[in-house]
């Protein structure tokens, strides 16, 4: 059960790694997926291209990753027709991503009819959360009959930095408090009590929490109620503007850190404000969840802005020494899996690579061996 094909099929991209135990055999990425410029036309073309492109001798199984579980899915499952069914039936919830994740499964059931297929869900992980901590303040029945609660994502990526962390420390995963930043063009924090997830920012959908590439994260639900009255915007333009023209996008033109950051250095005051608007709101979710969690252990950054950008961890944990936080100039700047706090600080700051198809990987060899 060692080869392992791991689908990860986004909203216009598929990525796809073929495992032999740890051991990466073949790898890549699919691009423009629907989109005019030579891409595939569609996902079923993409991954059908993939699978013929592969020497699949001895495949164990194939792991997909699903965007939304709903409250169905608490963790990785065979796939079967009632769960495509059931996955189907949670469109609604992920109307970019779910459709996308079907796709693959589709073709990858008709391509590979006598291999398991399993399910892995990015919002699982989060299925510890508390009623307290996944409920919103809305009317019950309302909220029950339409699925309004807090589901969480990016489950799979902070599943897997928050247990690499206890390694990289020594530490048992069972005994460790982590807060893990997965910062990307998607941004979400998530404290993590001896191994569960008790507190994430994105909410019922991945646009709530911290500031991203393209998405506004936290704001006041008027703001919606206002543009609808007074911009005469209907319900898609205001979807369409947070979703995809909002965050750094929105308020610097770019979506990408590297390109901010360049312009504030060069003395842009809408990059300066946009930088300070993002930090802020990664500093303001430390705090909370150091407070839900009362103890702290570590406190890790990942993905794309997480790992690469080092004026961003330095200035979103400034000003934190009394809470036992402080980040080291000289180990900020280095590079790979490390520790980038000062010796003897009480909470361990690090910098780890995140690895989403390495975990869906695992999870979906947990499920065969179950």
């Amino acid at each position: 059960m060692s080869r392992i094909l791991v689908l990860n099929c986004g909203s216009s991209s598929v990525k796809y790694r073929l495992y032999d135990g740890e051991e990466v055999r073949d790898k890549g990425t699919v691009e423009r997926v629907g989109e005019p410029g030579g891409g595939p036309a569609d996902h079923e073309t993409a991954v059908r291209q993939i699978i013929e492109g592969l020497d699949l001798t001895g495949l164990a199984a194939v792991g997909h990753r699903v965007v939304h579980g709903g409250r169905k899915f608490s963790e990785p499952v065979r796939i079967d027709d009632a769960v495509v069914a059931a996955i189907e039936d949670l469109v609604p919830l992920a109307p970019l991503h779910n459709p996308a994740n079907l796709a693959g499964i589709r073709v990858a059931r008709e391509a590979l009819p006598d291999t398991p297929q399993v399910a892995v869900f990015d919002t699982a992980f989060h299925h510890t959360l508390s009623e307290a901590a996944a409920t919103y303040a809305i009317d019950r029945e309302l909220a029950e009959r339409y699925g309004v609660r807090r589901y969480g994502f990016h489950g799979t990526s902070h599943a897997y930095v928050s247990r690499r962390t206890a390694e990289l420390l020594g530490r048992p995963y069972g005994e460790l408090n982590t807060i893990t930043l997965h910062l990307g063009n998607g941004a979400s924090a998530c404290a993590v009590e001896g191994g569960r997830s008790v507190a994430t920012s994105m909410g019922m959908s991945p646009l709530e929490g911290l500031v991203m590439g393209t998405r506004s994260g936290d704001l006041d639900p008027t703001i919606i109620f206002h543009l609808r009255r007074e911009a005469g915007m209907g319900v898609d333009d205001i979807d369409d503007l947070l979703n995809h023209r909002s965050g750094l996008l929105g308020l610097t033109g770019a979506n990408d850190m590297r390109e901010v950051l360049a312009r504030r250095d060069a003395g842009d005051p809408a990059a300066a404000l946009a930088f300070d608007v993002y930090r802020r709101r990664i500093t303001g979710y430390v705090g909370a969840y150091y407070a839900l969690l009362g103890r702290v252990d570590a406190i890790t950054f990942t993905a794309g802005v997480g790992e690469h950008a080092a004026p961003v961890r330095a200035a979103a944990l400034a000003g934190l020494d009394r809470l036992g936080i402080a980040v080291d100039p000289a180990r900020n700047a280095g590079s790979g899996d490390r520790v980038i706090s000062p010796d003897g600080t009480e909470v361990t700051v690090c910098v780890i690579a995140t690895d989403e198809e390495r975990e869906i990987a695992q999870q979906t060899r947990d499920v065969l061996n179950r």
